[in-house]
């Protein structure tokens, strides 16, 4: 997908304890809400060469809401407490204030699983889908496997040392297990997320509630429909967390993507692969190659109908147009005319429309 101008508000809303968390929407259709996850920020990771992708994805299929978790990004950093049962509070909040009137897909990605899962039980009229992606149950502290806390506790004090320092190499020993096929541009980009979206200490005091998540005995209360999905050789979650996932959620859908990055990669077959099964699971899948038709129909347009259209969208009256392309009135009519033809349309406001929903540019 070439770049676009993703547009989103963002806002802000408290949660039950009185943290203040950011929450952003962008496009248009069925509301899909990701939980927060490590580590983001809801202005910079438009920028993203690792996240944007995921955005542009989402908010060109659904109303896409996020937020940047307590403690991180554009939300409050100093807070009162970091745990599982704050972070379904916090989902809980941004959810009640986004006000969606229909049911929503829930998607958790990492540790954004346990309280999608939590919230899932919960609320399970509110929600059509749930979609948990390199998720898992249980944190290191919980999981029965002392060498990988072993590891994951040395990580943490790495955290501690070398995150906030100009040594890339603590950062990097880090982000390079998210992303390990990642380029050069890529690596940096994460390593400089670290520094802009908190302290080595709350980063730190993230990581460790993240280790005594512990949401399994909620997995066979689940009743809705669940997709769990996780790339084979992530470094991040194991793989066999995912799969503790689906075996134990009633009737999930579990599917295996070839991939090492926890975060799958624009460039990467599994990327392609993840955007298919996504939108199949959500019945978006048809929708999706409406819009891909509609994209086509603009390919149709000569650029002479493109410089018109490029009028019409703009708001513009027929003689404004004649006059700035230096053709008549007349010309300007039958090129119109031509336009809703190719583009299926039976006005200026919906071809207006459509022409602003695809970003179009004469």
């Amino acid at each position: 997908m070439g770049q676009q101008t993703i547009r989103q508000s963002i806002r802000y809303v408290r949660s039950s304890d009185g943290v203040r968390l950011a929450w952003a929407s962008a496009g248009n259709g069925p509301p899909l809400i990701k939980a927060a996850n490590w580590l983001t920020h809801l202005q910079y990771d438009l920028e993203s060469p690792v996240w944007r992708h995921w955005l542009e994805f989402f908010a060109g299929h659904f109303r896409f809401i996020r937020y940047d978790e307590r403690g991180c990004g554009m939300s409050q950093w100093e807070v009162p407490e970091v745990s599982l049962s704050r972070w379904i509070d916090d989902l809980e909040a941004v959810v009640d204030a986004a006000q969606c009137d229909e049911p929503m897909t829930l998607l958790g990605i990492s540790q954004g699983a346990s309280a999608c899962i939590a919230y899932a039980v919960r609320h399970p009229e509110r929600v059509s889908h749930l979609i948990l992606y390199g998720g898992y149950a249980t944190g290191w502290a919980k999981r029965g496997d002392p060498q990988g806390l072993r590891r994951f506790q040395a990580i943490v004090e790495l955290i501690r040392l070398g995150w906030g320092t100009d040594t890339v190499a603590f950062r990097q020993v880090f982000t390079s297990r998210f992303v390990p096929d990642a380029s050069s541009e890529q690596l940096d980009w994460f390593n400089e997320l670290c520094r802009r979206t908190t302290t080595p200490e709350i980063a730190a005091h993230l990581m460790l509630a993240r280790s005594e998540v512990d949401v399994r005995e909620l997995l066979p209360q689940l009743q809705v429909p669940t997709l769990v999905i996780h790339p084979v050789e992530d470094q991040v979650t194991p793989m066999n967390a995912s799969r503790e996932l689906a075996a134990e959620i009633p009737n999930a859908e579990f599917v295996q993507l070839e991939s090492r990055n926890h975060v799958l990669l624009e460039h990467e077959p599994a990327w392609a692969q993840f955007k298919e099964v996504v939108l199949e699971f959500t019945g978006r899948a048809g929708a999706a190659r409406t819009q891909e038709n509609k994209s086509d129909r603009f390919a149709e347009l000569t650029a002479r109908e493109r410089d018109v259209l490029g009028g019409v969208a703009s708001g513009h009256t027929n003689a404004q147009i004649a006059d700035h392309l230096h053709i008549s009135e007349k010309t300007v009519r039958n090129i119109v005319s031509r336009i809703f033809e190719k583009l299926e349309v039976e006005s200026r406001t919906q071809a207006a429309v459509l022409a602003r929903d695809h970003d179009f540019k004469p």
